[in-house]
């Protein structure tokens, strides 16, 4: 997946392409099959919500997108692009403080030791999480540990020296457990980060005003196994407000088209 992209005639390149990726676990009688022939191009500097029923495939998706897991059968390109996933929880290491988990992500890319204080001290700023280095986790706000667990993927992927290299971040609900004010004040962070540092971004979520408020594409994937059925491009202006009369008119409109996906399948 370190290949450069070659666009075909007459399709743009893309920071991410799936071609008919299908993902089956187990084999024989007994398999399970999550994702069904899923071709999608997430464009340089897009930012894609993937909405669907649980059980969908949308986690499963981001882990091979993150190489995490390999397709059953198809391809996926990510063009050489840095690629970090964040999941829902955290996942901190309880025993360090902010700086030594962000530390340990810089020594994981290969970060010489000299550089790897400045650089955390760097990603603290840019989450606003000055003052809070020496802090451990347990210590922190639930929002405040995943702002450290966004600065930590980002210190797995963007690269100060070759600021040329695609970043692709994969979100897999990052902010599903969090309070409604906690969750609106971290939209607004992820897109503001999102822009400066000219992110892709690819984010799984149930929320479809979530959903709205942050993409600019909203992709609905069929109960199991995962498909495509249906993208909703999001024209709007931002920032956005979740609460706003235009983002809750598209979320409805592709609220009714989940439930019709859901009933179809008997869910």
């Amino acid at each position: 997946m370190s290949q450069a992209l070659q666009a075909a005639p007459g399709r743009t390149a893309a920071a991410v392409r799936l071609d008919g990726v299908s993902k089956a676990f187990g084999s024989g009688a007994g398999a399970l099959l999550a994702l069904d022939n899923v071709s999608l191009d997430v464009r340089p500097g897009e930012f894609v919500c993937l909405l669907g029923a649980s059980g969908c495939g949308k986690s499963t998706l981001l882990n091979l997108v993150a190489d995490l897991d390999r397709p059953s059968a198809g391809t996926i390109d990510t063009g050489g692009a840095r690629v970090a996933l964040m999941f829902q929880e955290p996942a901190l290491f309880p025993w360090l403080t902010v700086t030594g988990n962000l530390e340990l992500a810089l020594k994981m890319r290969g970060v010489p030791r000299s550089e790897r204080r400045g650089r955390a001290a760097d990603l603290l700023t840019s989450v606003h999480l000055d003052g809070f280095a020496k802090k451990r986790p347990h210590q922190l706000s639930g929002g405040m540990r995943q702002r450290v667990a966004l600065a930590r993927a980002l210190a797995l992927t963007v690269d100060e020296k070759d600021p040329d290299t695609g970043t692709v971040l994969l979100m897999d609900e990052p902010f599903g457990a969090l309070d409604a004010m906690t969750r609106d004040l971290l939209h607004d962070e992820i897109e503001r980060i999102w822009r400066e540092r000219g992110l892709t971004v690819l984010f799984v979520t149930h929320n479809v005003r979530e959903a709205v408020r942050l993409g600019d594409r909203v992709v609905l994937l069929s109960s199991r196994p995962g498909r495509v059925v249906e993208e909703f491009p999001v024209p709007m202006e931002r920032p956005r407000r979740i609460d706003s009369t235009e983002v809750a008119t598209l979320a409805g409109t592709i609220t009714d088209r989940l439930r019709e996906e859901v009933g179809r399948h008997g869910r």
